[in-house]
């Protein structure tokens, strides 16, 4: 069974140290926090429309079951088929199924997390479909062979001159293109494919309940022409993007293009509510709508954890996140990275197989500084390292060491039992699991309230 703590820390104690990485990381960042004060400025009094904004996910979240039941009567009486999937192999199946009926051999795909969290290109390959991914950054990732990199920019970590070494490799066109001319050149790929194919898959960034309809934003055109042109459309969406009413989309919309982007509004802003009606002549025939659980109800459970559900996936929290600068988004080898990544995967894929994520962090709170839905990121990640314990994912010796340091640091007397030699041998070499990946702690002498003492002494004395 594969060890994705110890892969987790060789990989991001290789990225750390990769300076070329961390350049095009910087200067990629650095664009985007050029940009986000100006977006903000659109915003009168931006602490009060976070405060809204999550008072308005805390409402969707508290009342998630009915506003689905809501929303899936609302779309269906358009026309659109509704399908609950309790997990990734439920979704692959039913879109499997689709495909069959639609004799589907080539399917175009907008960008979507939730289609990488189930990892829908590599089974629809494996069952001899085309994927192809129609949005730039997703594109020249899937050219590439690797996932993406970063929840809104999955390319990030390429340059420019990295991006027209891949496109002359994969595609055969000159070397050293300009963004412009690579970007000309993926358009004219991937209109072909939208005529093509026969199926479009897309995600969701909000589904809204008291219409019925979805919500995407997005600044290609790329998942409009996804979910227009080709005949079937497929929307796979979390449970949790949902939003009670259309009349919270000006607020949600901005938010995300200011703290997603730095922009004011996106290019392309598209509510769908159902496949063409009688009398329209654009759209698609048959509209699908694949609710996804796969494990955020384990996150509604929890009265505390439940918060992460609040996020738009903004990858703001990436951006702000040291962490994330320093080891990038394959590191954590999870759909989803950074810290609201590290708070959502255990719970997601397994507490004991992603604890290690939660520890990965300096609890600065940056991250839920920048959220524009206010999610104490940092306090959930101290509540998953608590859950991991209360689980029982910790080992024994691990307990018992914990055990025997707070016993310690909760006496003064036994804080201040031996010199420092001691010490050092005992939490250096006795508790070796703390200088696997650190330097080796050096206690002083004497403990501060032993000097502390003594200097009392020596003014007695004078």
């Amino acid at each position: 069974m594969k060890d994705n703590a110890a892969s987790f820390i060789a990989k991001s104690t290789i990225k750390a140290t990769d300076l070329d990485h961390r350049r095009k990381i910087n200067f990629n960042i650095g664009k985007y926090n050029a940009v986000v004060p100006i977006g903000k400025q659109q915003f009168a009094d931006l602490a009060l429309a976070r405060e809204i904004a999550k008072n308005r996910k805390w409402d969707a979240i508290e009342h998630l079951d009915t506003l689905l039941e809501d929303f899936e009567k609302r779309i269906s009486a358009h026309g659109a088929k509704v399908i609950w999937a309790e997990n990734a192999e439920d979704a692959l199946a039913e879109i499997e199924k689709i495909c069959k009926a639609k004799k589907c051999k080539t399917l175009v795909k907008s960008k979507s997390m939730v289609t990488e969290e189930i990892h829908l290109n590599d089974f629809l390959e494996a069952h001899g479909i085309e994927s192809v991914e129609t949005d730039l950054g997703e594109y020249i990732q899937q050219l590439d062979g690797e996932a993406p990199y970063h929840i809104v920019t999955p390319a990030m970590h390429k340059s420019k001159e990295d991006v027209a070494k891949l496109f002359a490799d994969k595609l055969g066109v000159p070397g050293g293109l300009t963004p412009e001319e690579l970007t000309l050149v993926a358009r004219n790929k991937l209109r072909e494919k939208y005529v093509q194919a026969e199926v479009g898959v897309t995600g969701a960034n909000f589904i809204i309940a008291d219409i019925g309809a979805i919500a995407v934003t997005e600044n290609e055109g790329n998942a409009r022409l996804s979910c227009s042109f080709p005949k079937t459309h497929i929307v796979v969406v979390g449970i949790e993007k949902m939003i009670p009413s259309i009349h919270d989309l000006p607020l949600f919309w901005p938010l995300l293009s200011t703290f997603g982007t730095g922009q004011r509004i996106t290019v392309y802003n598209t509510i769908v509510t159902g496949p063409k009606q009688a009398g329209e002549t654009d759209g698609p025939e048959d509209m699908y709508v694949i609710l996804l659980d796969n494990g955020r109800t384990n996150l509604l459970a929890n009265p505390i954890t439940r918060e992460a559900l609040y996020c738009i996936r903004c990858g703001a929290c990436l951006n702000a996140c040291p962490v994330y600068k320093n080891i990038g988004g394959h590191a954590y080898e999870t759909t989803y990275s950074g810290p609201i990544g590290k708070v959502i995967t255990p719970h997601l894929s397994g507490m004991k197989e992603y604890k290690h994520l939660s520890y990965a962090s300096s609890l600065c709170g940056n991250c839920t500084e920048v959220c524009p839905v206010r999610i104490n990121l940092h306090e959930l990640l101290l509540e998953n390292r608590h859950e991991s314990v209360a689980n029982g994912t910790s080992s024994i010796v691990e307990r018992i060491a914990w055990k025997v340091w707070k016993t310690a640091s909760l006496n003064r007397t036994m804080m201040n039992m031996g010199n420092g030699r001691m010490k050092n041998w005992v939490v250096n070499k006795v508790f070796t699991g703390w200088t696997t990946h650190r330097s080796e702690l050096d206690f002083g002498e004497k403990t501060f309230s032993e000097m502390w003492q003594d200097q009392k002494l020596n003014k007695k004395e004078v």
